[in-house]
């Protein structure tokens, strides 16, 4: 099996357990990843994470140019955003999941550090999350608007759409993600319960023992 064989079929196993697991439902979400030669494989459009076909998945040239597969996800801009602004992005994940796109209509929540710091997990895999503006979807807007972090976030909340999350392989990507999602499930099991969060000298302690992102 080649390395790129093995990639293909990594992202489309790793797709079905999210699909399966109702992280992202029908035909929604997309997921990418860097091939060794510097290009990029993409889920096509239209297709559903539980029946990705790594045969078909879109493939690019070092250059940008689609030389095989299907036609990509109309977010590619958003995840070639992700590519040109961090170099060490060897992966991205973009899912419509539930208590996400929740969390991101509720109108108190922090638009600079959108997960409340529940668990250490959540710091740790994503650092800050960016909640951004709500856009039509396959606007190239979303692009713009990860370019204008300059590379100073791993991962955004699309408002009332969904997460994106950059990784440093498709591994790395897509546990950070549901890391996302299960930290927003948590935020609102315990909403108005006056819950025990993290204080800022542990999350300090977290962001400083595993060395995060975090003061950009």
């Amino acid at each position: 099996m080649t390395e790129e064989t093995h990639l293909r079929d990594q992202i489309c196993t790793l797709a079905k357990s999210m699909f399966d697991r109702g992280l992202t439902g029908g035909s929604t979400g997309n997921i990418s990843a860097r091939t060794r030669d510097g290009g990029l494989l993409m889920s096509p459009t239209g297709t559903s994470f539980g029946r990705l076909d790594p045969a078909r998945l879109s493939r690019f040239g070092a250059d940008g140019r689609q030389i095989e597969g299907d036609r990509p996800s109309k977010e590619m801009p958003l995840h070639t955003a992700f590519y040109d602004t961090r170099s060490q992005t060897g992966a991205v994940v973009h899912l419509h999941s539930c208590h996400s796109v929740a969390l991101s209509t509720l109108p108190d929540v922090d638009e600079e550090n959108f997960l409340p710091p529940i668990t250490p997990y959540s710091i740790m895999q994503l650092g800050r999350v960016k909640l951004l503006p709500i856009f039509r979807p396959g606007d190239p807007a979303m692009g713009e608007a990860v370019r204008g972090l300059a590379g100073k976030r791993t991962a955004v909340m699309l408002a009332n759409h969904g997460p994106v999350v950059a990784g440093e392989d498709v591994e790395a990507a897509c546990y950070a993600i549901e890391e996302l999602e299960a930290t927003a499930r948590l935020a609102l099991l315990t909403r108005g319960l006056g819950p025990r969060m993290l204080t800022e000298v542990q999350v300090r302690d977290v962001v400083t023992t595993f060395d995060v992102e975090w003061d950009q």
